[in-house]
């Protein structure tokens, strides 16, 4: 009988101290967390404004007889205000900042933007405000930077890619980059 409490208590001492330590463990990480952060500085004519940088916009509902007989549904139009622009840059050995050229992307359905969902046979196709048409990432043609604030003006519209068409709700993400020169 004298060996037994022996062959038990080294066991419970290190289940013990286990348990010690986890509940030590838990009690230092309480209240604490970490954030990961990271960024770019970049030399820009221009700032985009807040409400520019992410939007939403609502298609709204279209019936399938408006696609079949116009080859489009409704067009949404959108812009992209610029601000604070400088055309001097800050390194003096390059040239002034004079152009800006915009860059749509986004998946590509030909040479439109695709859609995800349960609707089929339509695809997004977006123009800027002198008519040219935006190819997934593909630039736009240059355009002048003003000293003052810009908006840049686009449409969006639901166009037929020429598959059947069927009804259903539909979304798409598209990014835009602007490059100056």
């Amino acid at each position: 009988m004298s060996h037994f409490p022996g062959k038990v208590m080294p066991p419970f001492i290190l289940t013990l101290l286990l348990s010690i330590s986890s509940a030590q463990a838990a009690r230092q990480t309480q209240g604490w967390g970490r954030v990961n952060m990271q960024g770019t500085i970049i030399d820009t004519a221009c700032a985009i404004t807040a409400g520019s940088r992410e939007q939403v916009i609502d298609m709204e509902t279209v019936p399938i007889a408006d696609i079949i007989r116009d080859g489009q549904g409704i067009t949404k139009p959108f812009s992209i205000e610029l601000i604070n622009c400088v055309l001097t840059r800050s390194n003096n050995k390059l040239p002034d900042w004079r152009h800006f050229q915009v860059t749509f992307d986004g998946e590509a359905d030909g040479e439109l933007f695709g859609v995800q969902g349960k609707a089929k046979g339509i695809a997004l196709q977006i123009a800027d405000g002198q008519g040219n048409i935006a190819t997934p990432g593909k630039p736009l043609p240059l355009g002048d930077i003003s000293l003052r604030a810009m908006q840049l003006n686009y449409a969006l519209r639901l166009v037929s890619n020429n598959q059947s068409l069927r009804a259903g709700a539909y979304s798409s993400a598209v990014r835009f980059k602007l490059d100056y020169y």
